[in-house]
């Protein structure tokens, strides 16, 4: 787990050892230190979420106590806007998803080299609706991600990756991503719907079907992690986030790549994320149970 160095071959050699391959096929997921680099990678996104920020501001006619661009507090004001409306903190939410920078780094070269490599295939893909920026907020659970394996929720292969990066710190109090190691070996859960997470909406009512014995199979590990940091984890190992307690909006960037060439999906045909009307239920009949 070193820094990388350019595009190729000794770059991905330098990138991951043998051992740390070995370790993402055994235990689902990998922690790579400094993949990104974060003057070039991570900073133009935190500046530009930082405009965004003022620009929504403006918009709504809200003052701001406005300071200079710091990477530490990019966020600054966006409590500012939480507070007054939080209708005015989702728009920043839907609206760092089109920052070009934030584009390029989930479609970068080295991340597909990365997947390409690992998954033995040279033909990658970024799924519809599979991509975007998260801001879990301090003690708002509602909208946290309990535990689920990605392919699911992102059916476009089951051979398939899920990148996670974050854009401050995360700390203890923060809630990191909570991972189950060595679950992806079992397969895809059973899952029901409206039982567990009924309060919740949409795609968020779906949750593993006996959840606690399920969970409670395996060890849990939640990595503390660093802008410029990657985590990646195998499409169906098990993971949620963890419960933000801390007094700052957790910020991370997520991304998936899936294999074309994987079976399974070339079977159901490379369907969209669930949050655009795919309907698990009917693609994986066999893995859903009612509990009405």
């Amino acid at each position: 787990m070193r820094p990388g160095s350019p595009i190729g071959s000794k770059w991905f050699d330098m990138m991951i050892s043998p051992d740390d391959r070995n370790f993402f096929q055994s235990e689902g997921y990998l922690l790579i230190k400094g993949f990104f680099d974060f003057e070039k990678d991570i900073l133009p996104i935190q500046r530009d979420a930082y405009e965004i920020i003022g620009l929504v501001a403006e918009r709504h006619g809200v003052e701001l106590e406005r300071q200079p661009f710091d990477p530490e507090t990019f966020d600054r004001d966006y409590y500012r806007l939480l507070e007054t409306d939080r209708r005015y903190a989702a728009e920043v939410y839907d609206l760092t998803k089109q920052i070009p920078s934030f584009l390029r780094l989930i479609s970068s070269t080295q991340s597909e080299e990365l997947f390409r490599t690992l998954r033995g295939t040279d033909h990658a893909g970024i799924g519809a609706a599979s991509y975007g920026i998260r801001i879990d907020n301090p003690n708002e659970d509602k909208f946290r991600s309990h535990w689920h394996q990605e392919f699911l929720f992102q059916p476009q292969s089951m051979d398939g990756i899920v990148f996670w990066t974050p854009l401050a710190p995360v700390r203890d109090d923060m809630g990191a991503v909570i991972i189950l190691p060595k679950s992806h070996k079992d397969g895809l859960c059973v899952y029901s719907r409206g039982t567990t997470y009924a309060d919740k909406a949409g795609a968020y009512q779906i949750g593993i079907h006996d959840e606690a014995a399920a969970i409670g199979k395996y060890e849990q590990v939640a990595p503390l992690t660093e802008p410029g940091d990657l985590l990646i984890m195998d499409f169906l190992t098990i993971h949620a986030s963890g419960e933000n307690r801390s007094t700052r909006s957790r910020w991370s960037i997520q991304s998936r790549f899936f294999n074309f060439k994987d079976p399974v999906g070339m079977k159901i045909g490379w369907k969209a994320s669930i949050t655009t009307g795919t309907q698990v239920e009917e693609l994986f009949p066999d893995n859903f149970v009612s509990e009405a």
